[in-house]
């Protein structure tokens, strides 16, 4: 007898016990997320005696292949954003690619001269078009895997600079389609004599080359600002090193231009040897605040 009172509660209370948890479910979320964030570390170690400990013990080393298989779940999770990205990018590619050629006339102006280099053609673009749509999620992946082990503040500033990943990475972009394009094109087609006759697919890949290399370098000042403010980046080394990272540039915008050409390898060093120095100057920006952070504790411990 008591089973069936129990059965028939259980059954009346269903719909009450539902609704309740379905409405308390984003204040849950809200809760679980701010403790997250704001959970402190177990210990701080400094990273050599971390790389030493897994080295020497076997605990240690379990543990690592747990973060491995952690970090495989992430990536594959990535992998399938970028699949529905992408099939999502499929209904507008065509008109994203006239658009693209709209700086040599359109796409009748240029050529296929392969049997595949259409589809080719239209992979590309749509596979950009879905990691620039998918980059927030992307992101945040890389930021879910990163942030156990980050302090709280860490973990907010990592949080935060998701949204402004993201418009610097289309900022990137749109600084490569609209101030590096129009400049480099008529040069680089009224070079010679020689009659401008371009393929599709050579269009297409120096373009959404340039333009998601680009959107990936201003990325670059953001992740210095962070990676300052948690102590892992001095300003000063970077000031100091300025030449070798002219150098690395220079080495990294020979490897990502399409072509062999010493111009446009000067159109893609321009921009991110501009973007090295004002990382420089937000290293300072960020140092300094976390000088004055430290020298701030430092006061309330003496004070206690």
């Amino acid at each position: 007898m008591k089973k069936i009172l129990r059965f028939l509660w259980r059954v009346i209370t269903f719909p009450f016990v539902l609704i309740f948890n379905l409405l308390a479910l984003p204040f849950r979320f809200i809760r679980r997320a701010h403790e997250f964030l704001n959970r402190e570390l177990d210990g701080d170690r400094p990273v050599m005696d971390a790389i030493a400990t897994i080295a020497a013990e076997e605990q240690a080393r379990a543990s690592l292949w747990d973060h491995v298989e952690t970090l495989r779940m992430h990536l594959l999770r990535i992998v399938i954003a970028l699949a529905i990205g992408v099939g999502i990018s499929f209904y507008f590619t065509v008109p994203l690619m006239g658009y693209l050629a709209a700086p040599v006339g359109g796409l009748e102006k240029l050529q296929a001269i392969e049997v595949t280099e259409e589809v080719g053609v239209f992979m590309r673009v749509a596979l950009m078009s879905g990691i620039a749509m998918m980059l927030p999620y992307i992101a945040f992946e890389l930021w879910l895997f990163a942030a156990p082990g980050l302090r709280p503040r860490e973990r907010k500033m990592g949080l935060a600079g998701i949204p402004l990943a993201t418009l610097l990475f289309l900022g990137g972009m749109t600084f490569t389609f609209y101030a590096l394009l129009p400049a480099a094109l008529p040069f680089l087609g009224n070079f010679t004599a020689i009659s401008q006759f371009w393929t599709a697919r050579e269009y297409f890949k120096f373009v959404t080359g340039l333009m998601l290399w680009i959107g990936l370098f201003f990325e670059f000042p953001l992740v210095i600002y962070i990676l300052t403010s948690i102590g892992l980046v001095k300003p000063r080394l970077l000031l100091n090193q300025w030449r070798l990272a002219v150098i690395i540039i220079a080495v990294i915008a020979a490897a990502i231009t399409p072509t062999v050409d010493p111009v446009n390898m000067g159109l893609v060093m321009i921009p991110m040897t501009l973007l090295y120095f004002i990382s420089i100057g937000l290293s300072f920006i960020a140092y300094a605040g976390r000088r004055r952070r430290e020298e701030k504790a430092t006061e309330e411990a003496q004070a206690v």
